[in-house]
C-alpha cells in the first residue's frame, strides 16, 4: 500500500521525536512491503523564523493533498514570554485544524503496569484503566466572537455550536464505543449552559440509532473527579472544545509521563497525528526527550489506514521496551536511554532483529540498539 505522509516537525523537541516516528514508519512498511512518502513542511516558530508566517500556504497546500499529516510539536520561549506579539507559533497548529477541518480530537488514555509508581494516582486505581477522550475541535469558545471594550474593564467569548457540528463527531464518539465497551459518557455543563443543553438533546436522540451502546451524562466538575477517583468506570468520553482540552490534559497524568501519550485530529478527509505533549524547549537537541506519544500517534496514523496488524504490532515493540525498562530520561532520570535509541529498539524488535528472548541488556549500548 502507497501513502502520501505530510511530516511537520515543529520547534523544540518536535524534530527529535518525530524522526522516530519515521524510523518505525520506515520499519513497518520493511515488513509489511507498504510505500510510505514523506514531504516535510514547516509549521511554529521555525516557520515564523523562515517566513513570517506560522503556518506557510505551502503546508496547507501539501496537508491538503496528503493521506495524513505526521505532527511533532510547537512553540518557543521568545513567543511564550513575549504576550504582546503578534505573531504566534500555535496561530498556526489553529488555522490548519480549521483549514483541514480537522473537528475531532481523539486521546486515548492507558496505564502501564511498569510505570504505576510514576502516576499520582494510586495502583489500585489504575488497574484496567483504558478509555478514550473525543474532544470537538473546530467549535466552542475558543473559535467564537472575541470582544474587550475601549476602557479594558470587559470583555466576551462568544460559545456557539450547531446541530451538524456536535453529530458529526458524536458519530465518531458512537462508533468507537461499539468497538470497545459499549459505554459513551458525555460530559457537558448541561444545568446551567445553553450550547451544553443542545449537546445533551441531540445525543440523547442519536442513542436511539446506537442502541447496543449504554450512555450517559455528567457535569463537568464531576467528571473532573471521577477521573481521578475512578477512572477504569469510563470507555468513550465525549465533550465540546473547552471542557475536552480541559479534561485530556487531566487523564494525561494518568499514565505517569505526557511523553507516552498520542493524539489523532480527524475531519471529513485529511487526519493529523501528534504527542500530547509540547515542544519542551529545555531538551532541544539533547537526545533525551520521550518519542513514545510520537511513535503511538503514528500507530493511530497506521489505524487510520486500516494498518490494524501493523498498528497492533507497534503497540506490542512500544509496550515491550517499557516492560524491559528501555524508557527516556522523564520516566528513569539515572539509569536512561536516549530519544534515538529508543527508536532504534522498536523499530529493531519490528523487523524481527531482536525480541523478548534473546534480550541481552549488557549488550545494549546508549547510544545504539544493536543485540550483540
Amino acid at each position: 500500500m502507497k501513502k502520501n505522509i505530510v511530516v511537520i516537525e515543529g520547534d523544540g523537541i518536535g524534530p527529535e521525536v518525530t524522526r522516530q516516528a519515521v524510523k518505525v514508519l520506515n520499519a513497518v512498511a520493511e515488513c509489511f512491503h507498504h510505500e510510505f512518502h514523506y514531504r516535510y513542511c514547516l509549521m511554529g516558530a521555525v516557520a515564523i523564523d523562515k517566513t513570517g508566517n506560522p503556518l506557510p500556504d505551502e503546508t496547507i497546500d501539501a496537508s491538503l493533498q496528503s493521506d495524513a499529516i505526521l505532527f511533532g510539536a510547537i512553540g518557543h520561549p521568545k513567543y511564550d514570554n513575549d504576550p504582546t506579539a503578534k505573531v504566534r507559533p500555535e496561530q498556526g497548529l489553529l488555522k490548519l485544524r480549521k483549514s483541514l477541518q480537522l473537528f475531532a480530537n481523539i486521546r486515548p488514555i492507558t496505564t502501564y503496569p511498569s510505570l504505576h509508581h510514576l502516576s499520582p494516582l494510586k495502583t489500585k486505581n489504575l488497574e484496567a484503566v483504558d478509555f478514550i477522550i473525543f474532544r470537538e475541535l473546530t467549535g466552542g469558545i475558543y473559535f467564537g466572537k472575541k470582544e474587550t471594550n475601549a476602557e479594558q474593564t470587559r470583555a466576551f467569548d462568544e460559545c456557539t455550536y450547531t446541530s451538524e457540528e456536535i453529530e458529526r463527531i458524536a458519530h465518531l464518539a458512537f462508533k468507537q464505543a461499539q468497538l470497545r465497551r459499549k459505554k459513551l459518557t458525555l460530559v457537558d455543563k448541561a444545568n446551567v449552559l445553553e450550547t451544553s443543553r443542545l449537546w445533551r438533546k441531540i445525543v440523547q436522540a442519536m442513542a436511539k440509532d446506537y442502541q447496543d451502546v449504554a450512555v450517559d451524562f455528567l457535569y463537568v466538575d464531576n467528571a473532573a473527579m471521577q477521573i481521578i477517583l475512578n477512572p477504569k468506570q469510563f470507555d468513550v468520553l465525549l465533550t465540546e472544545n473547552m471542557f475536552g482540552d480541559i479534561l485530556s490534559d487531566e487523564a494525561s497524568v494518568i499514565s505517569g509521563s505526557l511523553g507516552l501519550l498520542p493524539s489523532a485530529s480527524v475531519g471529513n478527509s485529511s487526519a493529523l497525528f501528534e504527542p500530547i505533549h509540547g515542544s519542551y524547549p529545555q531538551a532541544a537537541g539533547k537526545d533525551i526527550a520521550n518519542p513514545l506519544g510520537s511513535i503511538l500517534s503514528a500507530a493511530m496514523m497506521l489505524e487510520h489506514f486500516d494498518m490494524l496488524k501493523e498498528a497492533s504490532l507497534v503497540r506490542e515493540a512500544v509496550a515491550w521496551t517499557l516492560n524491559n525498562g528501555f524508557v527516556t530520561k522523564d520516566i528513569d532520570p539515572v539509569n536512561f536511554y536516549f530519544t534515538s535509541t529508543i527508536g532504534e529498539l522498536i523499530s529493531d524488535y519490528l523487523v524481527g532483529k531482536i525480541s523478548g528472548d534473546d534480550l541481552n541488556k549488557e549488550n545494549i549500548e546508549l547510544r545504539k540498539s544493536t543485540i550483540i
